[in-house]
């Protein structure tokens, strides 16, 4: 008969080595989350690359003249999404921040809330992204393309803040 105390080190032992082997697996399961969360982060950024592209592309192309009441919204195009189709429009008199797809919108209006430069990290926790590396790149590249398209002034890098251009552009959401 084998007493209760060697029997409770053995079972010990073997819970002991069970939570290793859980533990390693998990660490191992970890390493595989993160390398295809950078995957999925390359593939949408490749995505989004290959749209602005395009989009530039098929722009330059067409150059049609749209008077500032003639915009689009962001979903009023006729194109399929991301093939032909800008989705931030170049700033110019008259057009409002309603055209910006949802995310730009709300990055242009936290920006406009703001008392002075902003950095993407800052913006993070207002637009309920995690602040992790990963997504302060991407708001900071689209932060990068509403400086581009002229929503945007980044006075010192890594410092957005609104673009003053012209009457009522203090007032983001004027219409």
């Amino acid at each position: 008969m084998v007493s209760l105390p060697k029997e409770l080190e053995a079972r010990e032992a073997a819970a002991r080595q069970r939570v290793e082997e859980l533990q390693t697996e998990a660490a191992e399961l970890a390493l595989r989350l993160e390398k295809a969360r950078e995957d999925l982060s390359r593939l949408e950024i490749t995505r989004e690359t290959v749209a602005q592209v395009l989009a530039e592309l098929s722009a330059s192309d067409t150059e049609p003249d749209v008077a500032a009441g003639d915009v689009q919204g962001p979903h009023e195009t006729s194109a399929p999404h991301g093939v032909g189709v800008m989705m931030v429009p170049p700033w110019r008199e008259g057009l409002v921040v309603a055209v910006l797809p949802d995310v730009y919108r709300d990055i242009v209006e936290i920006i406009a809330d703001a008392p002075g430069p902003v950095q993407a990290k800052q913006i993070m926790p207002r637009i309920g992204l995690p602040t992790t590396t990963r997504k302060i790149e991407g708001t900071r590249g689209k932060l990068k393309r509403l400086v581009e398209r002229g929503w945007l002034d980044e006075g010192a890098p890594g410092q957005f803040t609104l673009a003053r251009q012209g009457p009522g552009r203090d007032r983001v959401n004027s219409q």
